[in-house]
């Protein structure tokens, strides 16, 4: 019998593909999505130190963010870029995390360049 492959481990492949080409520096670190079934997930990270500065999610019980739907992904994005802007990052590098440029994904992109992150 063929074995089917489950969507995560393509995912898994493209998110592998993706990595081996962007680094997150100092300069412009990466701004990584996570999306589950309930909720979506970004932080960003500077690779070069292995170190996470900001995140930023819908399971943030202080922000009373819904869930992972559209509104809560653009709600995720908008607190990550108010958070980044803080702790003085404008640049970033967008690693989309092997998930299709649509629906919340693209929601959190376009709220984070509203709220002034340039990517």
């Amino acid at each position: 019998m063929i074995r089917k492959i489950s969507k995560d481990e393509i995912r898994l492949r493209i998110h592998t593909r993706i990595r081996s080409k962007m680094k997150g520096t100092a300069e412009r670190p990466r701004l990584a999505v996570f999306r589950s079934v309930a909720h979506i997930y970004a932080q960003i990270i500077d690779d070069t130190q292995g170190a996470t500065l900001v995140s930023a999610a819908s399971t943030d019980k202080a922000q009373k963010i819904t869930g992972g739907n559209v509104a809560g992904a653009k709600a995720v994005g908008k607190l990550v870029a108010q958070r980044a802007k803080e702790k003085g990052v404008s640049k970033v590098v967008f690693d989309r995390g092997g998930y299709l440029y649509h629906g919340r994904i693209k929601a959190l992109a376009d709220a984070a360049r509203e709220a002034g992150l340039e990517f």
